[in-house]
């Protein structure tokens, strides 16, 4: 059974920073390419930042600069080092897998994923 658990999410003052951590289990994480979407209240998902299975990255123009994404294969963790927050920034952040696929990675598009972790909350305010 796939499991996705995040975990590092919490109140933070804008200009702050957060860590996020998601851990995986239930299958073959370093197959995988790996994402983060977040959702805020009243709005539509959006894929923030994707890494593939090699450890390319790829990020939104809203986060490009600022935020962080990175893998352990060896943790089976994927983790989201968020810098120079902003309210803007406040949602739930949710872990997603992408299968391997024939073809680009459109690590942005809801299609290529499979599995969702529960989410956890972030909150950017003064």
């Amino acid at each position: 059974e796939v499991q996705l658990v995040e975990s590092g999410g919490g109140l933070v003052q804008p200009g702050g920073s957060l860590r996020l951590s998601c851990a995986a289990s239930g299958f073959t994480f370093g197959s995988y390419d790996m994402s983060w979407v977040r959702q805020a209240p009243g709005k539509g998902p959006e894929w923030v930042p994707a890494i593939n299975i090699s450890g390319s990255t790829y990020y939104a123009d809203s986060v490009k600069g600022r935020f962080t994404i990175s893998r352990d294969n060896a943790k089976k963790t994927v983790y989201l080092l968020m810098d120079s927050l902003k309210p803007d920034d406040t949602a739930v952040y949710t872990c997603a897998t992408a299968p391997i696929r024939l073809g680009a990675f459109r690590w942005n598009v809801k299609d290529e994923y499979d599995s969702w972790g529960q989410g956890t909350q972030v909150t950017v305010s003064s």
